[in-house]
Formats: structure tokens, C-alpha cells, sequence
């Protein structure tokens, strides 16, 4: 009986040794996984440094990642081992400055080393010969091996190989190699090479804490990496987690970290619908990844660096946890749910924005004015702002990004019925002109914090203020109590109960036929100083963060406060 039994614990110590072993099921709903591209293109690495970080976690587990994102395990270190460095394979020096494709006098990670004979279907046995022969395991193509040295050359290790008993072949890797070592060393841990489909997985930990993180690049991350050399190039790393997991990533860098509890839930409701629809659109899907760590789709550093001003706080977890699996939908599709830090008064339909959008596209991207944002103008920087060019200064600036010689003469610009800037029209002292359509690349050619501006005080009749929009809706009119019909004067809103101001009516989202206002031109003449003055900070699409602010400190729910920047969408579970 005695004997049975250890037969029984002998082998279920090897099956833990041999079995892949899968993560545990990520934090939120779990419904939806996400890569995230944290090096990449020009920023991809010759080399990727991890370190556990202390008391959340230790070791590390070496496989791939499936086509539904599952981590297959192939190896792993000891829980000691709490810094590694993934290197694409070639020849690389570690020197103060990290691993360089030069030598520098440091230690050598050879791309050519001694393959034993054999081929091995399970990882304990790999290792066990590795350990024998002072070597490594190598994981290429679906099967182990087992290496020894790493060389500079192929005669190197050719000659060591000479000197070797038990025989082998001189070998490397491919263009999509990776070989893991302890950083500061020479000493390979791992080698994978799955060719240009199959890419290292690296999940931290082998201790079984229910979270772990890492560092890397001064920030500590939630879920695993992928390593992919795409084309055969420098490293691109990729985060590997799940979708609310980053959602708590990304909504206390794109708004501030400590604002109210349901601004902080509708930037975290925005993020997740943003991301969701990146998984369906595959934007990145060429470089690697689903979605990048930048601006260009959202600000993700994790959970932070040491900075203690910096990172996720208890009311921006609360925010993304109380809003766990929901989702912004228009008719049934999630919607694009742009956002920006402040409008300075209005937003602006889509496709007076990027021109590339056709009016209707996205109807609930449509110009809503907003009285929230003026309550924080003294704590926003942006609330009001100034820009000045002389004459010579503009004129360089527009040449430098449309051509000519001409020096600028005046300006004609064209407001939305919100009051945002949406075209430009340059003229030349040589008479000819030039037209630059839609409120970003506007924003882009004069280098402004928005489209929502004047220049010189031209407003040819309208409000000069920018926070005010011009024209009036002259086909709007109020009832009184006792009968009287008068014109209304300005854009009609709703107010309600609760005191949310709603407009009456949103240009776009209905087919209902109502009267709506026409864009506007002004003419700025000749002058020798241009200054531009303006209010807000953006695109101008879709929420306003500090209105998002306002709204909850006026006690607004974090639906009340998307249903009025995006019309006609709802808040709902994914």
C-alpha cells in the first residue's frame, strides 16, 4: 500500500511537470481579451527586461498564446528568478546601457550554440538533460531541444563542438527567435522559436497569487506578454490582459485620477466601449496588436509607476469596477465614443471635424453645447487661451505646411452652427487663396488647442466670446402661458427635474424635420499680428472631460452625463 502510494505521488509530480498549465481566468467580466502594444514600430526593442514586482508575484512561465488568448505553458523558472530579459536572437553584449548589438566588453549571448541529439516531447525531460549537460531548453517549432553555449560565430562553436563526447549539430534560430536570459547575463533560460505565427508568451509568477505584476519600462502591469519580432525585426512587446483590467489602465491617465466618482464612470465606460471596438475593427491588427498604448487610441501605463501622484486610485478602481461589462450602444452597435478634455462651450458633428465622415455617419457625434464646462474655468487652463503670429510668422508657418512663397494677406473662416471653427480659407498677396477643409486640420495648420476661436476679434455680428456659440435658431418659438408666440432666441433646451440641460433636439439624431441653423463666415482682414484666442483643449468630439467633472459635481449620474454628449446612445451590459 505504501508502495502505491509513492508510485501515485511520483507520478503526479510528474504530470505537474510536463502538464501546461493555464492562467487564472483575468479580473472583470472575462468575456473579452486584449493586446496591447507597448513597444512598437520605430520603439520596438533589441532587448525586454521584466522584473516581478515585489510581493505580487515571482518566477515566470515561458509558452504562447492561443487564438483566443489562453496561455499554453512550455516552461518556467523557480520563483527566485525575478528578473529576465527577453532578446531577439543574434548576437548581443550586455553592458551598462543594457544588451547592444555591439560588443562592449560585457558578456556575449551568442546566435549559434550546440544542438544535443534528440528531440523531447515533455519539458521535465528536456530540462533534466539541460542540467547534464550544463545547457539549456529550447523550444522550436512544436518540439524541445537541448542546447549548449551560445557563440558568436558558427566556426566557434563548431570548434566547441569538436571537443564534445556526446556529439550535435551547430544551431540557431530563425529571423522570429527569442532567447530568455537573466538579465545582467549570459545565461539563456529559455529559447522559442514558433516562425512567424506562434510568438513567446511570457506569464509572470509561478507562486499562484491572485494578481500579478510586473515592471517593465518603469511602469508594473496586470496579465502576460507577448514577444513578436514582425518581419523578423527589433521586439515588439505586447501586454496580454483582460479588457476591464485595462480599462482600470487607461481611465486615470485619461482623466484625472482623483475626480468624481461617475466622471471617473464615464471616462471608464467610454474606454471600454472605445477598446471593445478596436477588437472588431482591427485597426493594429498588421502591427501585432489590437490596440496601442498611446493617444492615437488611449493612454495605458498599467497600474502606475512608484510616483505616488501617479497611477490608478481607489476612486478610479471603484469607477471601472461599478461599471464592470457595460457598454455605450447606438440602435444596437456599440458607439464611437470619442472624447477630449474640453470643448470650451460646444462639440462638433464629425464630419465637420474630420471630413472623412459624412454627416449622419454617426449621428450621436453631433455638436451639443454645453453650459457644464464654464463651472470649472478656473481650475481648467484651457477654458480660455491665446495663440499670436505676426504676419511673417504665420506666413511660415503655412508655407511650411502647405508650400508657396506669397506672403498671407487675410483669413476667412467658417463656423459651425456651434460656433466652432470648421473651414479656413488663406489668401495670398499674390492673390491666389487657399482652402483648408474640416476642424482638425484647421487646428493642425495654425497649431491651436481646438477649433473653437476667434482671430483678431472678427466675428462679423456673431458673439465674439467662444465659449458662447453664434447664429440663432430663427425657426424656433415659444408658447408662453397665456397664449403669446415670440421668437426664441438661441439654441432650445430642456431642463429637467434633476437639473440636467438637455437640447431640445440634437442635429442628426432624428429624422424629424426641425429648422437648423447654417454655418457662418467671418473675414479677418490684412493686419500684422494675428492672435488667436480660444477656449478648450481637443478634437471637439463627443465627451468633454472637465464637463464630464462638472456634471457629476452638479450630482449627475455617469449615464445622465453620456446621453448628453453622445444623443441618442444608451448605457447597457456587453
Amino acid at each position: 500500500m505504501h508502495r502505491k502510494i509513492m508510485q501515485l505521488a511520483a507520478f503526479l509530480l510528474i504530470f505537474t511537470l510536463i502538464s501546461p498549465i493555464l492562467p487564472a481566468q483575468a479580473a472583470g467580466d472575462g468575456s473579452d481579451m486584449l493586446r496591447v502594444g507597448l513597444t512598437h514600430a520605430s520603439g520596438a526593442l533589441t532587448a525586454a527586461n521584466l522584473e516581478n514586482n515585489t510581493g505580487n508575484g515571482s518566477g515566470y512561465r515561458f509558452g504562447y498564446f492561443d487564438s483566443a488568448l489562453s496561455f499554453v505553458e512550455l516552461a518556467r523558472t523557480d520563483s527566485s528568478q525575478t528578473r529576465i530579459s527577453m532578446l531577439k536572437s543574434q548576437n548581443l553584449w550586455y553592458g551598462s546601457g543594457g544588451y547592444e548589438s555591439h560588443s562592449n566588453g560585457g558578456a556575449l549571448v551568442g546566435c549559434y550554440h550546440i544542438q544535443i541529439p534528440g528531440v523531447y516531447y515533455h519539458y521535465a525531460d528536456a530540462r533534466n538533460d539541460a542540467e547534464i549537460f550544463n545547457g539549456f531548453v529550447a523550444w522550436i517549432n512544436g518540439t524541445y531541444q537541448v542546447r549548449v553555449g551560445s557563440y558568436a560565430s558558427s566556426q566557434e562553436a563548431q570548434n566547441a563542438l569538436a571537443g564534445m563526447s556526446s556529439g550535435g549539430a551547430v544551431v540557431g534560430t530563425s529571423s522570429y527567435g527569442i532567447t530568455v536570459v537573466a538579465t545582467g547575463t549570459n545565461r539563456i533560460l529559455f529559447q522559442f522559436d514558433g516562425g512567424a505565427d506562434r510568438h513567446l508568451g511570457v506569464m509572470p509568477d509561478v507562486t499562484g497569487v491572485p494578481a500579478p505584476r510586473t515592471w517593465f519600462a518603469g511602469y508594473k502591469y496586470e496579465g502576460g506578454f507577448q514577444y513578436r519580432r514582425m518581419g523578423g525585426g527589433d521586439v515588439t512587446v505586447i501586454n496580454v490582459i483582460s479588457l476591464d483590467d485595462y480599462v482600470r489602465g487607461v481611465a486615470p491617465y485619461e482623466m484625472g485620477r482623483s475626480w468624481p466618482l461617475e466622471a471617473l464612470k464615464a471616462q471608464a465606460t467610454c474606454a471600454r466601449t472605445y477598446a471593445r471596438i478596436q477588437l472588431e475593427v482591427h485597426k493594429h491588427n498588421s502591427k501585432g496588436y489590437d490596440i496601442c498604448n498611446t493617444d492615437d487610441c488611449q493612454v495605458y501605463y498599467g497600474m502606475g509607476s512608484n510616483r505616488t501622484d501617479w497611477g490608478p486610485t481607489e476612486v478610479s478602481n471603484q469607477a471601472c469596477a461599478e461599471t464592470a461589462g457595460m457598454y455605450i450602444w447606438y440602435r444596437g452597435k456599440l458607439a464611437e465614443t470619442y472624447y477630449s478634455s474640453s470643448h470650451g462651450g460646444a462639440s462638433e458633428e464629425i464630419a465637420n471635424v474630420w471630413t472623412n465622415n459624412k454627416a449622419g455617419d454617426f449621428p450621436y457625434l453631433c455638436g451639443v453645447t454645453d453650459p457644464y464646462e464654464a463651472d470649472l474655468a478656473d481650475s481648467n487652463s484651457y477654458s480660455s487661451w491665446s495663440k499670436t503670429y505676426t504676419r511673417s510668422e504665420l506666413t511660415a508657418r503655412i508655407q511650411s505646411k502647405l508650400g508657396g512663397s506669397s506672403p498671407v494677406k487675410s483669413l476667412e473662416l467658417t463656423y459651425s452652427p456651434t460656433g466652432n471653427v470648421i473651414a479656413a480659407k488663406i489668401y495670398y498677396d499674390n492673390g491666389r487663396s487657399h482652402v483648408i477643409s474640416g476642424g482638425e486640420d484647421v487646428r493642425n495648420l495654425f497649431n491651436l488647442s481646438s477649433i473653437r476661436f476667434t482671430v483678431n476679434g472678427a466675428t462679423n455680428g456673431t458673439d465674439p466670446n467662444p465659449s458662447v456659440p453664434g447664429g440663432t435658431a430663427d425657426g424656433n418659438y415659444v408658447i408662453s402661458g397665456d397664449g403669446q408666440i415670440s421668437l426664441q432666441d438661441g439654441d432650445p433646451y430642456a431642463i429637467t427635474g434633476n437639473g440636467l440641460v438637455s437640447p431640445l433636439y440634437s442635429r442628426g439624431v432624428d429624422s424629424r424635420s426641425v429648422h437648423t441653423p447654417t454655418s457662418t463666415t467671418v473675414t479677418v482682414a490684412a493686419a500684422d499680428r494675428f492672435v488667436f484666442s480660444g477656449a478648450g483643449w481637443g478634437h471637439q468630439l463627443g465627451m468633454s472631460q472637465y464637463g464630464a467633472n462638472a456634471m457629476a459635481r452638479r450630482g449627475m449620474t455617469y449615464e445622465q452625463i453620456i446621453e448628453f454628449y453622445f444623443p441618442g446612445v444608451n448605457v447597457a451590459r456587453g
